[in-house]
């Protein structure tokens, strides 16, 4: 079980990170639209250089989306934290290793229930039997 101080540092850590990928996400969005502009004014030639274009602004949303659930994972711990239901898992009300959560502040599950999960929820998202 973390103790109050554990919580402060994870709460410090988990803000410095929010404030990090809201920059990137800014970063991000700015320079696609920018991207955009440039393609508008006609400097993409033929279709390869339009298909790669596609996939490179396709990879930059994608990045944009994986900072935008690690944001709300954030955002979920810090709520947590609020309630004092930080570090208890999700699944089984067992307290999370503090190791687990200085690895990975925003865990909600204890190892053993998270190796369950991700058993179950592996390949498509749904239930396997």
């Amino acid at each position: 079980m973390v103790n109050g101080n554990q919580v402060r540092s994870l709460k410090k850590q988990l803000d410095e990170r929010e404030h990090a990928l809201r920059q990137e996400i800014r970063a991000e969005l700015l320079n696609s639209e920018e991207q955009h502009y440039r393609d508008l004014a006609g400097r993409v030639k033929d279709v390869g250089e339009e298909s790669v274009a596609d996939l490179l602004v396709d990879l930059q949303l994608a990045s944009v989306d994986r900072h935008i659930q690690e944001i709300r994972d954030i955002e979920a711990a810090q709520t947590r934290m609020v309630t004092g239901s930080f570090g208890i898992c999700v699944d089984c009300d067992r307290s999370i290793d503090a190791e687990r959560l200085e690895a990975y502040p925003t865990a909600k599950r204890c190892r053993p229930c998270q190796v369950e999960h991700e058993r179950m929820y592996a390949s498509s998202g749904r239930p396997s039997l």
